[in-house]
């Protein structure tokens, strides 16, 4: 790690906003956790587990387009406010519910499906606004980078305290916490001084907007490569998180504590995978490191499923962890770094329909599966598979480099 690793905290709204969105993030981690334990406790159904995924992330793939085009056409900035005050009410409804009432599964599943909805408008306008937050746009990368590291160290922290606190006090306070951390993120929007917002002439509607930008990305081919190689992923292989509980309760024998303790090191992987990206000097070629940590994602997978020993399983989960950080922070970074600022709202309303909207039919689909063969064999063939995407990106990044070459 050196100076530069920080490099983007020299842009005041980017400090705040970091600040201000780690708080919030250690209680988001904190209700998805609660989520999927009360929801394994109330049915043991793996099918459940992945329906509940369904729920949280489908609306982001069905709205996220008009999240794009809105994140284009309005005020960034007014609209993530909006979207983490809608954020909070949802988590404070889902601590009432909890608290007040003998609740049905169905109803936990609902609100999860209004969080979604909310995200499929707070993702396009929250990355769009990374990129203004930061002063000099070389930093971007880094920034991108950190808020990897920023995810996922409320990763790492969030289960762990979900766990402690779902054995030691319930579900309502894991859910109220993360009502009461949006304070955080809340107040450091509120603090910055971003540029005056400077309304823009739309001579299309939204539907002629957002063709505008699916031809964009059919126009660029290193955008539509990355967000169909991210698709992928989300839809077979990023879905093994919903099985965890799976190992920690049957697997392991453990209790909520166990949950909350394979989350968080899954989370020190990731974490320091991020810090790993932000560390490298610019200039380095990320579609190689993606390919490589892609194997790496794969492989740790594949020794992960049939881990029956504790402790070894942890030092796989954590690997798969470091690996599948590249999937997320590179895939974000080659399309912030290339799109016209024009279009980023709308392009990265695309990336989050790749990342968030396939993860719930996968969800399904591994939550099918794993009634069918079972959670470990589940598992190793999302580890095989990841590693043939890696072979296939790492033979098309070496295709490059000979091209290059030749026409050197």
């Amino acid at each position: 790690m050196n100076i530069s690793t920080f490099n983007a905290f020299k842009s005041r709204n980017y400090k705040l906003y970091f600040a201000g969105q780690s708080i919030s993030l250690i209680g988001t981690w904190m209700q998805k956790t609660a989520v999927s334990w009360v929801i394994y406790a109330q049915t043991h159904s793996q099918f459940m587990l992945g329906l509940t995924l369904f729920a949280s992330l489908f609306p982001s793939f069905i709205f996220s387009f008009l999240g794009g085009v809105a994140s284009d056409r309005y005020n960034r900035y007014k609209l993530l406010l909006l979207t983490q005050v809608a954020s909070m009410i949802q988590a404070v409804l889902l601590t009432v519910l909890i608290f007040f009432y003998d609740y049905a599964v169905w109803e936990i599943i609902a609100l999860s499906a209004l969080l979604g909805l909310i995200n499929a408008f707070d993702v396009p306008a929250r990355q769009s606004l990374v990129y203004e937050m930061v002063d000099d746009k070389t930093d971007l990368p880094n920034a991108l980078a950190l808020n990897s590291s920023m995810v996922n160290l409320s990763r790492l922290i969030g289960p762990g305290i979900a766990g402690l606190a779902l054995e030691k006090f319930g579900e309502d306070i894991c859910f109220g916490l993360n009502a009461v951390s949006f304070i955080a993120v809340i107040g450091s929007l509120l603090m910055m001084r971003l540029p005056k917002y400077t309304a823009k002439l739309h001579t299309k509607n939204v539907f002629g907007e957002l063709k505008e930008g699916f031809m964009y990305i059919r126009r660029t081919p290193s955008i539509s490569l990355t967000l169909i190689m991210l698709g992928l992923i989300s839809l077979l292989v990023l879905p093994f998180s919903t099985l965890i509980p799976v190992y920690a309760k049957d697997i392991f024998k453990g209790t909520a504590s166990t949950f909350g303790v394979i989350d968080s090191v899954i989370g020190l992987g990731a974490f320091c995978g991020a810090i790993f990206l932000a560390s490298l000097k610019p200039g380095r070629n990320l579609r190689k490191i993606l390919a490589v940590n892609t194997l790496v994602f794969g492989g740790g997978l594949i020794f992960f499923s049939h881990s029956t020993y504790y402790p070894i399983a942890l030092v796989f989960a954590a690997v798969s962890g470091f690996g599948m950080m590249s999937q997320i922070t590179i895939s974000n970074t080659l399309i912030q770094t290339t799109v016209d600022p024009d279009m980023r709202g709308r392009v990265i309303s695309f990336y989050a329909m790749a990342f968030f909207g396939m993860q719930p039919i996968g969800g399904l689909l591994v939550g099918a599966v794993s009634e069918w063969v079972g959670t470990p064999d589940t598992v190793m063939i999302q580890g095989l598979i990841t590693v043939l995407i890696g072979v296939l990106l790492l033979r098309f990044v070496r295709l490059q480099e000979r091209a290059a070459h030749s026409n050197a």
